[in-house]
């Protein structure tokens, strides 16, 4: 069945409830937004965008983004999302090879990205307008006919080497990790808010599907992004107000907080993940916010449905302090209902509770695979088993702890970056004949990226960090370099990036 018609169903039985939200303005009702979508759907049929087709959406949060993405699945399409934050040439990469007929992009970049799109050979429609979902000369789309496993979301991720790999979701996917929000992280009644602080194009944007499916109320901050005092102030206008953050967000979240001398007002959930929290970090943000924070662990591949603390969990160890409550405190939780977890050996084999192996899952939440890549499908989803490539324990009451990630991601303000791409972008500068990027912990950040180069003389930080510019996104480029005069390798010739932890931890000490 065809996602879009959880909106239709909204907009049948509670078409006056307010349904997405501006800054302290109501932007539309759910018979509005519906009506959007189907107009919208007329609109790609005229285009010739068809069932199956996939639609990209470059954009910073705005929202028109929700009217957008749902026009697509009401016209049977497949939604791409893609990072606003990312470079127009990685935009245009990931547009390309998903076969987008149609971008919407922000009027900004719509000129780098359609010379982008030349270089990749590329021909696409590119729309910076959205009239069309208020154009009431447009006819409204019947809702097309879908079936659960049809691909309805393409989220490109990436591992750490080779290009971003296009996870692929249907709307069986996206109703069970919105179940799981529902049930792990806030229930959703008329009236509840989620704030969008955080990209819809990811994992924070997946949190509007149980408000539309139970007509909820999405907020777009009039910042398009960010920012932690209109967030406490959105959530204390609209009550009842959940939003993802990231752990930098929260200290910022907390920061504001003591900056203005009492606690904040209509909040109801902070859920946090995609990245590690500090214990402290959390303890401090309890004592200053409340007793309003769940966590999640996931990803891309099972989106934001691997495990989860909710709420009640949390307040529960705070309170009660069982044995052990520190450490499943800093835990990512238990499995959510809709998986199997197992922590298994490299033979794919189930390890005793508390011993260390890789983290992985099944369930009907997990993904259909990558897109258009069959070998790398084969080599993540095993005997129905995803291999998330983390590293964690599961103790005997079921709580896990990560104790590393696939080896080298780099994971800064929640955002995933990937050494490889950044590593890709330094070698195409002339000067540079070896780079290796790694991750040093940062307290605000989670981790900064770090580049050791290996270049001729003359080249400058403030060249390399021009270049890097010029091919990758702003938050990819190295926040430090360090020039060597060779790259420590074994005897195979491989990089090892251990002893360049040592040698970055020494450096920073």
């Amino acid at each position: 069945m065809n996602i879009a018609h959880d909106l239709k169903r909204t907009a049948q039985h509670g078409g006056s409830l307010v349904a997405i939200g501006h800054g302290t303005e109501v932007w539309c009702n759910y018979r509005e937004f519906a009506a959007m979508a189907a107009r919208g759907a007329t609109w790609l049929a005229q285009q010739g965008v068809q069932p199956g087709a996939r639609v990209a959406l470059f954009l910073h949060n705005r929202p028109e983004y929700l009217p957008l993405l749902w026009s697509v699945w009401w016209a049977g399409a497949v939604a791409v999302p893609i990072n606003a934050k990312l470079h127009p040439k990685e935009a245009a990469w990931i547009a390309a090879h998903s076969g987008s007929r149609c971008i919407f992009a922000d009027d900004d970049d719509r000129p780098a990205l359609q010379g982008a799109l030349l270089d990749e050979r590329h021909e696409a429609l590119v729309e910076t307008g959205f009239t069309h979902l208020v154009d009431h000369a447009l006819p409204e789309a019947p809702v097309a006919e879908r079936a659960e496993h049809d691909a309805a979301w393409l989220f490109y991720t990436s591992g750490t080497t080779g290009r971003p790999k296009g996870v692929e979701l249907g709307a069986r996917q996206l109703r069970w990790q919105s179940m799981g929000l529902y049930a792990a992280v806030q229930a959703v009644e008329p009236g509840e808010v989620a704030l969008h602080p955080a990209p819809l194009s990811h994992g924070g944007g997946m949190l509007h599907l149980p408000y539309v499916t139970y007509g909820g109320i999405n907020v777009v901050p009039k910042s398009h992004g960010f920012d932690a005092d209109e967030c406490l102030a959105l959530a204390a206008h609209w009550q009842r107000a959940s939003f993802f953050a990231a752990p930098t967000m929260v200290k910022r979240l907390v920061q504001a907080a003591k900056s203005s001398g009492r606690r904040p007002l209509g909040l109801a959930t902070i859920c946090y993940g995609g990245g590690p929290m500090y214990l402290a970090d959390l303890e401090e943000a309890l004592q200053v916010i409340g007793p309003h924070f769940s966590q999640i662990y996931g990803q891309g591949e099972c989106p934001m449905t691997i495990t989860a603390m909710p709420r009640h969990l949390i307040n529960r160890l705070c309170q009660q302090r069982p044995q052990g409550w520190r450490e499943h405190l800093a835990s990512v939780g238990v499995a959510q209902v809709m998986v199997e977890l197992s922590v298994r050996d490299p033979q794919g084999q189930p390890v005793p509770a508390g011993d260390t192996g890789e983290v992985c899952v099944r369930g009907d939440v997990v993904m259909n695979g990558y897109w258009q890549q069959p070998e790398a499908t084969a080599a993540a989803i095993v005997d129905g088993w995803l291999k998330t490539g983390d590293v964690g324990r599961l103790d005997e009451q079921g709580f896990l702890t990560l104790l590393d990630r696939s080896k080298d991601l780099i994971i800064s303000g929640g955002t995933n970056i990937y050494p490889r791409e950044v590593e890709e972008a330094l070698l195409m500068h002339d000067d540079v004949s070896e780079a290796a990027v790694i991750g040093r912990p940062d307290a605000e950040w989670g981790e900064q990226v770090v580049a050791y180069v290996v270049a001729r003389s003359g080249l400058t930080e403030a060249t390399l960090d021009a270049h890097c510019l010029d091919h990758i996104a702003r938050f990819k480029r190295p926040k430090h370099y360090r020039f060597v005069a060779e790259l420590p390798k074994n005897h195979y010739g491989k990089v090892l990036k251990t002893t360049l932890r040592e040698w970055d931890a020494q450096h920073a000490a």
